[in-house]
C-alpha cells in the first residue's frame, strides 16, 4: 500500500500508527510524537466552547424542520419545495464557506473568525425577525445565517482537533453533540414561543440566546500552536489533494451522503402532520431525532477512537440509509415514527461527528482547517439541492412521501460504499484499525 503524504507533521495520529504496528502502511504513516500532551486545560475548554458554538448555530440548522412546518401553515404562501430552499441555502452557504474559512483559520486562528460569526449570527436573526417577503427570508435566514454558522463551526472544531490525538474523535463528538442538544431545545422553545410571542419576537429571543452562548464560546476556544515551519506562501486551494486518493474518495462519498442526510430533518415534521399528528407533537419529533443525535455524536465517536474512525463512519452512513428504507418507509404509527426519528438521529449523528476526525486522520495538522473546509465546500451543492429535490418529489407524487424516502435512503447507502473504498485505500486489511 502506498503512502500518500511523504512529509507529514510529527504532531499527528501517533496512537493510530502505534495501533497498526502489525498492519500495512496507511495514508498517514510516521513516528508518534511522544511529547504531545493530550487535551489539557485549553483542550477541554475548547471542547466546551465548541459545544456552545454548535448549540446555537448548527443546532438551529438541524431544527429547520420546525420553521419549514410553521412557514407552510402560517408565514409563507409557498410550496414545500420553495420553502425548503431557505433551509437548503443555509446548508449550502455553511458548507461552501468552509474552504475560505478553513484557510483563514490555518493562517489566523479561531478568535477573529468566531467574533465576526457571533455578530453575524445575531444580525441575521434580527433581520429574519423583521422579514415578511420570501426573498428576505432567503437572504437573512438562508444566506446570512448559514455564513455565520460556518464562521462558528469550522474554527471551533478545527481548534479542538489540534488539542487531541488519541481521543480526537471523542472530543469532536462531544463538541458536535452541541448541535444535537440545540436541535432538541430549539423545536421545544419554538413550539412554546410561537403562539405566545409571535414569529418576530420568538426569532429575536433566539438571537439573544445566541449572543450569550457565542460570547462564551469565543472566550473558550483556542488553537494549539502548530510545529514551526519555514515560511512559505500557501495556495488557497492545494491541488495536491486531487492526488490524495483516500481524501478524494471520502469527498465523493460524502457528496452523495449529504444529498440525502438532511432530508428527514427537513420533512419529519410535515410527514408526521400528514399522519394526523398535532403540530406540537410533530415539533417534538424533531427533538426526538436530535436526542438520538446526541448519543450518536458521543458514543460512536468514543468507540471509533478504539476501533478506528473510518470503521465507524462507513456503517454510520450505511445504517442511516437502511433506517430510511426499512423503517421510515414503513412508519405509519406514532410508535413507528418515533422509533425512526430516534434511530435515524443516532446513526446520522454518528456520521456528522465522524467525518471531521477522518479528515484530520489523513491530513497534516497545519492543513486540518483547509482540508475540512475543502470537503465541506465540495459537498455544498448536494446539500443545496437535497431539500428542494425532496420537496419537488413530494409535490410530483401528490403528497406521497415514498419517492422522497427512497431517494434519501438510496443516496446514503451509495455514499457509504464509496467511503468504504476510501477506507480500503487507507488500509486494505478489513480487520485493521482505520
Amino acid at each position: 500500500m502506498g503512502i500518500y503524504h511523504d512529509s507529514l507533521s510529527p504532531h499527528h495520529e501517533g496512537s493510530f500508527v502505534a495501533s497498526l504496528a502489525d498492519s500495512e502502511p496507511t495514508a498517514v504513516d510516521h513516528h508518534p510524537d511522544t511529547s504531545f500532551v493530550e487535551g489539557g486545560t485549553k483542550g477541554y475548554l475548547a471542547v466546551a466552547g465548541a459545544f456552545l458554538a454548535l448549540f446555537c448555530s448548527f443546532g438551529q440548522i438541524t431544527s429547520f424542520g420546525t420553521f419549514q412546518s410553521w412557514y407552510q401553515t402560517h408565514q409563507l404562501d409557498r410550496s414545500p419545495s420553495a420553502i425548503a430552499w431557505i433551509g437548503s441555502l443555509q446548508l449550502w452557504t455553511f458548507f461552501f464557506s468552509g474552504g475560505f474559512i478553513g484557510r483563514i483559520f490555518d493562517s489566523c486562528g479561531p478568535r477573529v473568525l468566531m467574533i465576526l460569526g457571533a455578530l453575524l449570527h445575531l444580525f441575521s436573526l434580527m433581520m429574519t425577525s423583521l422579514s415578511t417577503e420570501y426573498y428576505q427570508f432567503i437572504l437573512c435566514q438562508g444566506i446570512l445565517f448559514g455564513l455565520s454558522t460556518g464562521m462558528l463551526f469550522y474554527p471551533s472544531l478545527a481548534s479542538v482537533s489540534t488539542h487531541f490525538q488519541k481521543y480526537r474523535a471523542t472530543a469532536i463528538g462531544i463538541s458536535v453533540a452541541g448541535s444535537s442538544v440545540g436541535g432538541i431545545v430549539y423545536p421545544i422553545v419554538l413550539d412554546h414561543l410561537f403562539p405566545k410571542l409571535g414569529f418576530a419576537w420568538t426569532v429575536r429571543v433566539l438571537g439573544f440566546i445566541g449572543l450569550g452562548t457565542c460570547s462564551v464560546a469565543v472566550a473558550l476556544v483556542s488553537r494549539r500552536p502548530a510545529a514551526p515551519r519555514a515560511a512559505s506562501p500557501r495556495p488557497w486551494f492545494d491541488l495536491r489533494v486531487v492526488r490524495d486518493v483516500p481524501f478524494v474518495l471520502l469527498v465523493c462519498g460524502s457528496f452523495l451522503v449529504c444529498f440525502g442526510i438532511f432530508i428527514p430533518f427537513f420533512y419529519i415534521v410535515s410527514y408526521s402532520s400528514a399522519h394526523s399528528f398535532s403540530l406540537a407533537t410533530s415539533f417534538y419529533l424533531l427533538s426526538v431525532m436530535n436526542a438520538g443525535g446526541v448519543l450518536g455524536r458521543i458514543a460512536p465517536a468514543a468507540l471509533s477512537d478504539a476501533i478506528g474512525r473510518f470503521n465507524l463512519l462507513v456503517p454510520s452512513a450505511l445504517l442511516s440509509g437502511v433506517m430510511c428504507l426499512a423503517v421510515w418507509l414503513n412508519a405509519h404509527t406514532r410508535e413507528g415514527i418515533i422509533a425512526f426519528a430516534f434511530l435515524y438521529g443516532f446513526f446520522s449523528g454518528a456520521f456528522i461527528s465522524g467525518i471531521n476526525p477522518c479528515v484530520a486522520q489523513i491530513s497534516e495538522m497545519r492543513e486540518v482547517g483547509t482540508r475540512m473546509g475543502t470537503l465541506y465546500t465540495l459537498v455544498s451543492l448536494p446539500s443545496l439541492f437535497g431539500g428542494p429535490a425532496a420537496g419537488a418529489l413530494l409535490a410530483r407524487a401528490n403528497g406521497s412521501y415514498t419517492p422522497m424516502i427512497i431517494l434519501s435512503g438510496t443516496l446514503l447507502i451509495a455514499g457509504s460504499l464509496i467511503i468504504f473504498f476510501s477506507r480500503l485505500k487507507v488500509n486494505n486489511r478489513l480487520l485493521a484499525k482505520v
